[in-house]
């Protein structure tokens, strides 16, 4: 199946976050909070202005995300539980540091 969000939605993928701390200690799934960190898998094609001129969403498929730890709704596609939030739920691009370095 084919999923594409409407307007300014975004259908984003959560990346699970580290089972240990940085002292090596393990953390049980019950203690873990959900992860605030994931990739974008699809973007609508964006909201309309006051003009009715359409704004293109400023993520993409693949970028990694960070998102408010309750935001959005989460789904079940292909067996796959997913998450579709507003693109103004979004906090941030998550860039690597060889994106930013090619970027200067």
């Amino acid at each position: 199946m084919h999923f594409r969000p409407l307007h300014d939605r975004v259908l984003v993928r959560r990346i699970e976050a580290e089972e240990k701390t940085a002292g090596g200690i393990i953390i049980p799934d019950t203690a873990k909070e959900k992860p605030m960190e994931g990739e974008v898998v699809a973007v609508g094609p964006g909201a309309r202005d006051d003009s009715g001129k359409l704004v293109e969403p400023a993520v993409k498929a693949g970028d990694r995300v960070l998102f408010g730890k309750w935001s959005g709704t989460e789904v079940r596609i292909d067996g796959e539980d997913l998450l579709i939030m507003k693109e103004s739920d979004i906090l941030g691009i998550i860039e690597t540091t060889a994106e930013l370095k090619k970027a200067a």
